[in-house]
């Protein structure tokens, strides 16, 4: 990885920060938290970035063991890209920043929100003391999950669920309308299955109130 900045500092931060402290490095790491995913993939799952920097990123993970290669079987014969055992320690970290980041304010954007990045936010917003026993199917663009909740703890992971309770169908956009806009149920959003288990499921995701200047100076109050 020659080139790279290197921080010379023991610290295991630093030595986390030269290996995913590049730009885009994280969500990189964001959209395979979930599974394997070809180059297309990714690309699309990250818009702003363009295909050489996401080779450069891929290569350099790879480099440091962070991302793997994955041969893909039948029925699709192809290459897709998976974090490997040492990658998976990030999924902890990445819930922990974007629970920071969902407390910053939005930024002006068109830039639109990933499938992935929509799942990472309902586990960093998921309400457990609300929650009621379910299981759902996200169709999510061109993409799948499926989704439980048992004791008050939320899963979901990538793939068609078993036997559901709802399987809601829909555009990220729209998901995300409802579930953090707090809009109604729509025509944009196709349901399948218990509507009133949907309609529970759909508030179980309370949107954080962004940090003001008086929560960033109490927070300092209190940690002196």
């Amino acid at each position: 990885m020659a080139g790279k900045r290197r921080f010379d500092d023991p610290c295991g931060v630093a030595r986390a920060l030269e290996v995913v402290g590049e730009r885009w490095a994280l969500l990189v790491v964001r959209e395979l938290l979930l599974g394997p995913k070809r180059f297309t993939e990714l690309s699309r799952g990250l818009p702003g970035m363009s295909q050489n920097v996401l080779s450069q990123r891929l290569r350099e993970l790879e480099e440091s063991g962070v991302v793997r290669k994955r041969r893909l079987g039948p029925p699709v014969s192809a290459t897709a890209y998976e974090l490997s055992e040492v990658g998976r320690l990030l999924d902890p970290v990445l819930i922990a920043l974007a629970t920071f980041g969902s407390r910053l304010p939005l930024p002006p954007t068109d830039t639109p929100m990933s499938a992935d990045a929509f799942v990472l936010a309902l586990r960093t917003t998921f309400d457990a003391q609300t929650s009621t026993d379910g299981s759902f199917e996200l169709r999510i663009d061109d993409d799948s999950f499926h989704a439980s909740i048992h004791d008050g703890r939320f899963e979901i992971a990538r793939g068609s669920a078993t036997r559901p309770d709802a399987t809601l169908t829909g555009s990220v956009a729209a998901l995300r309308s409802v579930v953090f806009g707090g809009r109604p149920l729509g025509e944009d959003i196709r349901v399948d299955g218990d509507r009133k288990a949907v309609e529970r499921f759909v508030r179980l995701f309370p949107r954080p109130q962004p940090m003001t200047d008086a929560d960033a100076q109490h927070s300092a109050r209190q940690s002196a």
